[in-house]
């Protein structure tokens, strides 16, 4: 319970007015004071110095809850910034922050990338009244690296450039937030950027206001992330709502920003801003590099093909590219396009790996020398097979894209994460910093459709996440009938049991007599729930009774196995997470350190196909397989002959 004391008493009043003062400036500069009218660069500038002159030392206060996005792309380009720096540490880190005002952000990225780390950094901007609020912030802070350039943003010119330095390619790092919008010529704008920004190791990062049609181009889809398209009354009252402030919403300029960069990450939101679900203002997240790289370590095919198709006759080098070329870190997802057939998958097939993957790679033999192909799942056999055999190749293929999330985030948490915090997630099911640590470590190891995806639920991990997904909510179901008969305590005992002499009597009586006809109920019923193909069911069915069924699976496993330690899918469908002592091996802190060790070299074998089994199968050379892993997938297609 929050105390309220004397002291706030006293000082509330003076906390309402103050309050009040400030709405009231900021709706008077905003909505009612006048602005001047014309064209020319001179009149732009006063425009700018007369509308923002009175409300300066308000800007920060009055702008927290309008410009949504800006600290998660800050937290977002600093982890990029840790990545790319490893290979450019003996450069110099420079920041141009254009359109940067009262040096904010400036103070949001020293909570994720200290600002003495950077040699230089400059705020560029035409707004002296703005600008002299950052001279005083950066003065307060004593920063000795941070410049401020009152300069047009389309020829700014740096100070360090007159000691004969070459622009092109020498600053590090650039931020636009929320100031494409507010430029004119804002083409001039970007081409400077993309003329100064490194090549090779640089990145942008921008947060802006944006409307956007519906995207019909499947690369155009791919680039602009998820959610990107506005419906027509909102891109209509948006434009001319924020055109009266001197902020343009057209679509172009976001257009030509992932025409000139190539895409590393974006993310769609809407800002209900005052009024929830009411007032739904489009904005973006976008991080990006130079699209005129070296070389590009993926396979361009897909995206050559569809353009060859679409619209014959481009050069190869105007081909865009998705953002899959532009990862910073390793690939293991095979670049794709969100065709419409995997929009039918909402979630998770399997959020857990139900078949004791261990005891199938014993059966494999695999060699260093072999490839293999895999059934996703949740990833767990490919992840045992990096663990223990180390083979040339590991494919793993699933036309449930949200499979491929799953792994991704699984392989990058790896490589990214403390044991500690890894176990939390994926062994516990569950960690109070998720979407923290999604921004600031583990985001530089995915691709920008698994980042969209796990951004997009701000629920992910905040509960039990292998009680999500269609298995899931069986599991938890479950769990609801444990509750109801009293037996919450006699599940935990019954996993807790140190023996199976301790274990079989609590099963014999009290689990067994409950959990068996609730499952021969949910396999009657809601046999789909359980992933169970269509084909197998008819076989279950045409075989015999579905209770004996249950009882002849469990009461060998309950007879042989300790839950504790020895059966950890029946832990975790009981309890619903894993514990040090009963996990798969990739949780276990061995199995991590292998998979983590030298960069995750053993991980580099893996190849993530977001496609049907036999489209991937026919993507891969012949006689490239050694094994192929298809468990019970055969029994999901109507189309086995093929």
């Amino acid at each position: 319970m929050v105390s309220f004391g004397m002291k706030d008493l006293l000082t509330l009043p003076i906390t309402i007015v103050t309050g009040v003062y400030t709405a009231l400036k900021f709706i008077y500069h905003c909505f009612l004071r006048p602005l001047q009218s014309g064209n020319s660069q001179k009149t732009r500038l006063d425009q700018a110095s007369l509308f923002y002159e009175g409300q300066a030392g308000i800007y920060d206060a009055t702008r927290g809850g309008l410009l949504r996005g800006r600290h998660t792309m800050l937290a977002l380009s600093a982890s990029h910034l840790r990545i790319l720096r490893e290979t450019a540490a003996n450069k110099r880190l420079v920041w141009v922050d254009i359109g940067g005002g009262t040096g904010h952000n400036i103070e949001f990225m020293d909570d994720h990338f200290p600002v003495s780390s950077f040699d230089a950094i400059y705020i560029v901007d035409i707004c002296e009244p703005l600008l002299q609020v950052a001279r005083d912030r950066i003065a307060k802070r004593g920063w000795k690296n941070v410049t401020v350039l009152c300069q047009d943003a389309t020829v700014f010119w740096l100070p360090e450039w007159l000691d004969g330095i070459d622009p092109r390619g020498s600053v590090s790092f650039v931020t636009m937030s929320y100031s494409i919008t507010m430029i004119p010529r804002f083409h001039a704008v970007l081409d400077r950027v993309e003329h100064v920004l490194a090549h090779e190791t640089g990145l942008f990062g921008v947060a802006d206001f944006y409307t956007a049609e519906k995207q019909e181009s499947l690369i155009d889809r791919s680039i602009g992330g998820l959610d990107k398209g506005c419906g027509w009354f909102r891109r209509w009252f948006w434009r001319i709502f924020f055109e009266f402030d001197h902020i343009f919403l057209g679509s172009a300029r976001r257009s030509y920003l992932e025409h000139r960069f190539g895409t590393i990450k974006s993310l769609n939101g809407r800002n209900h801003f005052l009024v929830p679900y009411l007032v739904q203002i489009p904005y973006y997240i976008w991080l990006g590099r130079s699209r005129f790289r070296d070389n590009y370590p993926l396979d361009r095919s897909l995206e050559l093909e569809y353009v060859s198709q679409e619209s014959p006759g481009i050069p190869v080098e105007d081909v865009p590219l998705t953002p899959f070329h532009y990862s910073i870190t390793k690939h293991w997802r095979v670049p794709y396009f969100l065709e419409p057939t995997h929009e039918k998958f909402h979630s998770f097939t399997r959020v857990f790996t139900p078949e004791d993957s261990m005891e199938l790679i014993r059966h494999l033999e695999v060699s260093r020398d072999d490839s293999v192909l895999f059934v996703t799942s949740a990833g767990d056999s490919a992840l045992h097979l990096a663990i223990n055999s180390r083979p040339k190749q590991i494919h793993c293929v699933d036309p449930n894209p949200i499979q491929g999330h799953l792994l991704e985030l699984k392989l990058a948490a790896i490589q990214s994460l403390e044991y500690e915090d890894f176990f939390a997630l994926f062994g516990e099911g569950k960690h109070p910093t998720f979407r923290s640590l999604l921004d600031s470590r583990i985001a530089p190891y995915l691709s920008a459709a698994a980042y969209q995806f796990w951004k997009r639920d701000k629920n992910n991990f905040s509960s039990s996440f292998y009680l999500d997904g269609s298995a899931g909510q069986a599991l938890a179901f479950m769990r609801s009938i444990f509750g109801v008969a009293g037996l919450s305590k006699d599940v935990i005992a019954f996993c807790n049991s140190d023996t199976l002499v301790e274990q079989q009597p609590i099963w014999q009586r009290k689990i067994r007599p409950v959990m068996c006809p609730t499952i021969a109920f949910l396999l009657r019923f809601g046999w789909r729930v359980f992933g169970i193909p269509p084909n197998q069911w008819k076989m279950l069915l045409k075989d015999g009774d579905v209770s004996a069924y249950v009882r002849d699976t469990l009461d060998p496993l309950i007879s042989k196995y300790l839950l504790k330690t020895e059966s950890h899918f029946f832990h975790l469908a009981l309890t619903g997470h894993y514990t040090p002592q009963c996990c798969p091996e990739y949780l276990t802190r061995a199995g991590f350190e292998r998979l983590r060790t030298n960069k995750g070299e053993a991980t580099d074998a893996i190849r993530l196909h977001t496609k049907s089994m036999l489209s991937a199968l026919r993507s891969l050379p012949a006689s490239s397989l050694t094994h192929i892993v298809l468990m019970d997938h055969f029994d999901s297609s109507e189309t086995r002959g093929s």
